[in-house]
């Protein structure tokens, strides 16, 4: 299976069947949720330059740790992209399992 099955696998897999929340819980998570995608941004640029460097130093070579936290984080951003845009009814983590 390649990466980017499994990737794909991870953000738009069986999902749980979740009962919708009422509106004003869901704004409340929304709000939490954008300020996390926020924080979590920030964290993918820091790790950028990281990475960049760590190339550079390395002849091209890159971090394997770190290219694998940037795709469980861009993971994560998906999965709550596909909350707020309510394409799904199923909240990132801290409110599920982190896969």
């Amino acid at each position: 299976m390649q990466d980017d099955d499994k990737a794909m696998g991870r953000m738009t897999g069986e999902q749980p069947e979740v009962e919708p929340e009422n509106l004003l819980m869901r704004l409340i998570h929304m709000i939490l949720i954008a300020i996390m995608i926020s924080f979590a941004q920030t964290v993918l640029g820091v790790l950028t330059i990281i990475q960049f460097v760590i190339m550079l130093i390395n002849n091209r070579k890159p971090n394997e740790n770190l290219a694998e936290f940037g795709t469980s984080l861009g993971i994560w951003i998906a999965k709550a992209a596909r909350f707020q845009t309510a394409a799904s009814e199923v909240k990132p983590w801290p409110w599920t399992e982190l896969d």
